[in-house]
C-alpha cells in the first residue's frame, strides 16, 4: 500500500512545475550587455544633442552652446541693423555687433549657472552644465572676462550710450535672480529694450556720438518689444517651468488662454510692434 502525499507536498511540486526556468546568463557575456546598454544612452543623448561628434565636448563649442547663442545673435544683428539706419558709420556698427554679442553672452551664461541645478533634475540634454560636459568654474570664468570686457567696449560708444548698455546687461544679471518666476518677470524684459534707443541716440564709436536722447515713442515701442520677446521665448519652456512651481507672466496668461493661442497672440502684436517702430522711426527718427 503506497504512502499518501500530503496536500503541502503536492503543492509544492506544483508550484515548482508551474515555475519557469531561468536562463544563467554567462559570465562573459555581461560586459557585452553593459557595453550595449552605454552604447544606447549614448547614441541617444547624441541624439538629442544639436551639435554632432567631437565638438559636442570642444571647450569653446560647449561655451558658445552655453550663451544662448540664437538669441544673442538676433539681438546682436537686430541692433547692428538698427545703428545702420540710424546712420552710423561701418566701424561703429561693427562695433554694436561686437557689443551686444558680448553682452548677451554674459547673460546666457549666467542664465545657465543659476538654472544648472534645475535643468538638471530636468534632464535638459541641450545645456552643457546640466550634462556634466562644462564645468560651472568655466562658465564662471568665462562670464568674469566677458564682464571685463563688455564695459570698455560699451564706453567706447560714449558714456552715456555705454551706460545705457550696462544697465542693460545689470538688469538682464538681476533678472536671472529675481522676478523672472513671478507675474512681474516682464518687467526686466521691458526696461532692458527700453534702454536700447538710448544705447543707439547717444551712441557713437570713438566719441563721434551725440548728447540727443531717443524719442518717448521709440523707447515705449521698443519696452513693448522686450515684454513680446519675453514671450516667444519662454513658450518652449512653458510645460517645465508648470512643473517646477514657476508662475511667470507668460505661463499665467497660457493657463488662461492656452499656449496656441498664446504663440499667434504674441506674434500678431509683435509684428504690430515692429511695424510701430519702422513707421514712427521714419517719421520722427530715432532722436528727439
Amino acid at each position: 500500500m503506497s504512502p499518501t502525499t500530503s496536500p503541502k507536498r503536492r503543492l509544492r511540486r506544483r508550484s515548482r512545475a508551474a515555475e519557469p526556468a531561468v536562463e544563467s546568463v554567462p559570465t562573459s557575456a555581461a560586459p557585452t550587455v553593459a557595453a550595449s546598454r552605454t552604447a544606447t544612452a549614448t547614441t541617444s543623448s547624441e541624439a538629442a544633442d544639436p551639435v554632432p561628434g567631437r565638438l559636442r565636448r570642444f571647450g569653446p563649442v560647449l561655451l558658445v552652446r552655453t550663451a544662448h547663442p540664437r538669441l544673442a545673435l538676433a539681438s546682436a544683428l537686430a541692433l547692428a541693423g538698427a545703428a545702420a539706419l540710424s546712420g552710423r558709420t561701418a566701424t561703429a556698427v561693427g562695433m554694436v555687433l561686437l557689443t551686444v554679442l558680448v553682452g548677451q553672452a554674459i547673460l546666457g551664461w549666467a542664465n545657465d549657472l543659476v538654472d544648472r541645478r534645475r535643468d538638471v533634475s530636468n534632464e535638459r540634454l541641450d545645456k552643457p552644465v546640466a550634462q556634466g560636459l562644462l564645468d560651472p568654474g568655466d562658465v564662471a570664468f568665462a562670464l568674469s572676462v566677458g564682464v571685463l570686457l563688455v564695459v570698455p567696449l560699451a564706453i567706447s560708444h560714449g558714456v552715456w550710450a555705454g551706460l545705457s548698455y550696462l544697465g542693460v546687461v545689470g538688469i538682464g544679471l538681476l533678472g536671472n535672480l529675481v522676478l523672472r518666476r513671478g507675474r512681474l518677470s516682464w518687467v526686466t524684459w521691458a526696461v532692458s529694450f527700453a534702454l536700447y534707443p538710448a544705447f543707439l541716440a547717444y551712441g557713437g564709436f570713438a566719441g563721434d556720438g551725440q548728447d540727443t536722447p531717443p524719442e518717448i515713442a521709440i523707447t515705449a515701442l521698443a519696452a513693448a518689444l522686450g515684454v513680446c520677446v519675453h514671450v516667444l521665448v519662454s513658450l518652449p519652456g512653458l510645460v517645465l517651468d508648470n512643473e517646477n512651481g514657476t508662475r511667470h507672466l507668460p505661463l499665467r496668461i497660457a493657463l488662461r488662454v492656452g499656449a496656441a493661442r498664446l504663440l499667434w497672440g504674441t506674434v500678431a502684436v509683435t509684428a504690430l510692434v515692429l511695424v510701430g517702430l519702422m513707421v514712427t522711426g521714419a517719421q520722427v527718427g530715432l532722436r528727439q
